[in-house]
């Protein structure tokens, strides 16, 4: 019996130092991440760019190896992206005061701007870096499609970074390439798109915020995914966007956005409601193969100046009520709707020849302006086939 206490109180000072010391190692890891991420932290403060990339690096391979720090640290690389900042001006006028400013003032005013433009292509170069190694630890590989042909995220890539959140809300973002990428949800909320931006192959799997973002230059959303809400709400598309064959699972907010140039839903999938009240496009818009498979709803005063061209697929209700047709624009040619209002629908410059679908007729308002109305005997939502339709069950909505 003494034998067996005394075995017994030797494996419990065992048991307990082994705790001891696993409790001081944690500690000691513990330390050191957090030293390590106060010193990267605090490089990114620093008025020297090599610094501040030293910070990015430092910050990227501490999320590397710790799991558990990686949402914390991608916070802090969104923070600094977040950050005042004006890419340099390639604005002509601008150029001209600076010649002005350097002939007046001589070899000061050389020298300062030189180090101002040197100053801006650093901080050009810091942003970059942090831009990529969100994008590089946010790409994903597929595997092979499995024995019933679905795909699956692979962990082939060692350096994906799951169930990230972004918010780059404010920021400026410059060729910004979320391609081929997993998040879970992210904020562009009044974010500025400047240079080549891409979405492509993207996958969002929560909420995504664009609202009053603007995009200098043709956004690609090609083949991506929105498997929740997604918000472009009074979002500027300057030169236009490409949104072919992107798939959308929750409800996509098109409200009052602005879209400059040509724009192109081919082949997209709305699965939700699609709604584009108050939208406006002033050059080419094309839905063609697009499928609205929720409510679409574009009213609003929704403006389309120019050219709209496809055949679309409806299968749930079509809203066009106060949809003016600054240019006689050919909307699409609607298949299958279950419903579809025209209610409102202006039409500035009608064409005389033009055959509305049954059910519906140009009336003259006293502005001088041609609107829809429904005929007084056909039920609300009435959208029987047109005899110029594409098909037996098409109705011309141009």
């Amino acid at each position: 019996m003494g034998a067996a206490i005394t075995l017994m109180l030797a494996f419990r000072r065992q048991r307990h130092h082994e705790i001891v010391a696993a409790s001081t190692e944690h500690d000691a890891s513990e330390r050191r991440v957090t030293e390590l991420y106060t010193k990267a932290a605090e490089q990114l403060g620093n008025a020297q760019a090599p610094v501040r990339l030293a910070g990015l690096y430092a910050l990227e391979r501490l999320a590397q190896n710790n799991p558990d720090q990686r949402q914390t640290i991608v916070n802090v690389i969104c923070a600094y992206l977040r950050m005042p900042y004006t890419p340099p001006s390639e604005d002509r006028h601008d150029k001209i005061r600076t010649a002005q400013r350097i002939a007046r003032h001589g070899a000061w005013a050389r020298a300062s701007a030189a180090a101002g433009d040197r100053d801006a292509q650093e901080e050009r170069q810091v942003r970059l870096t942090a831009q990529r190694i969100l994008t590089d630890h946010l790409h994903y590989t597929k595997a092979p499609a499995s024995g019933r042909g679905q795909r699956r995220i692979s962990d082939l890539n060692a350096r994906f970074w799951r169930d990230i959140r972004l918010d780059l809300t404010g920021a400026t973002l410059l060729d910004f390439d979320l391609a081929d990428c997993r998040v879970s949800s992210a904020e562009f909320h009044k974010t500025a798109f400047t240079g080549f931006t891409t979405f492509g192959g993207a996958i969002f799997t929560d909420t995504v915020w664009f609202s009053e973002a603007t995009f200098i230059d043709v956004p690609r959303f090609s083949g991506a995914t929105f498997d929740d809400t997604v918000w472009f709400d009074r979002t500027t598309f300057d030169n236009g966007s490409r949104f072919d064959r992107t798939t959308f699972s929750g409800t996509a907010w098109f409200d009052r956005a602005t879209f400059t140039g040509a724009t192109s839903f081919g082949g997209a999938t709305f699965t939700d409601t699609a709604a584009f009240g108050g939208a406006t496009f002033t050059d080419t818009v094309w839905f063609g193969g697009a499928t609205f498979a929720g409510n679409a709803w574009f009213g609003g005063t929704t403006t389309i100046d120019a050219a709209a061209s496809g055949e679309a697929d409806f299968t749930d209700a079509a809203t066009f009520d106060m949809l003016d047709f600054v240019e006689n624009a050919a909307l699409v040619r609607v298949r299958g709707a279950e419903y579809v209002e025209l209610e409102g629908a202006r039409v500035a410059r009608p064409d005389a020849g033009h055959v509305w679908p049954p059910g519906w007729r140009l009336v003259a308002e006293p502005d001088g302006e041609a609107v829809l109305r429904r005929e007084p005997s056909a039920p609300p939502g009435y959208a029987q086939s047109s005899p110029h339709g594409t098909g037996a069950d098409a109705t011309d909505v141009s």
